[in-house]
Order: C-alpha cells, then sequence, then structure tokens
C-alpha cells in the first residue's frame, strides 16, 4: 500500500501568516524574531522569542503569542506531511506589519526544495 503524500501549496504559509496579521493587527506591527524548531515527530518543541518585554507581554494577553506557535506546529506539520523540507528550524520575522517565515536547513534533512523563505 502506498502512503498517501498531500502536495505542498507553496503559497499556503504566506496566507496563514498574512491572516494572523489581519486577526491581531496591533501586534503584527511590532518588531520581534521568533525562533523555532521542532522534533523528529513534526511537532514545534523550541521557541525562542527576541522582542522588547512590553511587547511579548501583549502579545501573551492578546493570544497572539499562542496563535503564532499553535500556525507554526500547523506549518511544521504540513511541510513534513508533504515532505517539503526544510521543517524542522526556521525563524519568524515580524516586521511592522511584514511577516515572513524562513526555513533553516537541518543537516539531517533530505532537502527537496530550494525556496526557504516565503514573505506575506
Amino acid at each position: 500500500m502506498q502512503e498517501d503524500i498531500t502536495e505542498f501549496d507553496a503559497a499556503y504559509e504566506s496566507r496563514c501568516l498574512e491572516l494572523l496579521a489581519r486577526q491581531i493587527p496591533e501586534h503584527a506591527v511590532g518588531r520581534c524574531e521568533v525562533r523555532f524548531a521542532a522534533d523528529d515527530e513534526a511537532r514545534l518543541s523550541d521557541v525562542s522569542w527576541s522582542t522588547n518585554i512590553l511587547w511579548y507581554l501583549l502579545a501573551s494577553d492578546s493570544g497572539f503569542k499562542t496563535y503564532l506557535m499553535e500556525l507554526l506546529d500547523s506549518l511544521i506539520r504540513y511541510r513534513a506531511q508533504c515532505r517539503h523540507a526544510p521543517w524542522k528550524k526556521g525563524i519568524v520575522h515580524i516586521d511592522a506589519g511584514n511577516l515572513r517565515i524562513e526555513w533553516f536547513v537541518d543537516d539531517g534533512e533530505d532537502v527537496q526544495s530550494a525556496d526557504a523563505s516565503e514573505e506575506v
């Protein structure tokens, strides 16, 4: 029996980030970097925020932080399901309303795509 592989939609990630920015625009306009990593089960396992404490607290209170982490977990699983590497490490850049995700190649991954960055 052959395993089903979902076809990867290259625009999916940028659409999801754009929707998040529209849902909570007051936090998407900040400046922040969110570094993340996934475990071998394709689940979000580590997150590190680089921003000022006030923005971080406001993002926590509004739900932006939680929504972004849930979205990252979903995007990791989506890439892994589609077998679209890289999917284990990355960074989300939040810069004055511009949200983009940059994926980093993990030394243990079999890279199938040259496109490692998408922008909203």
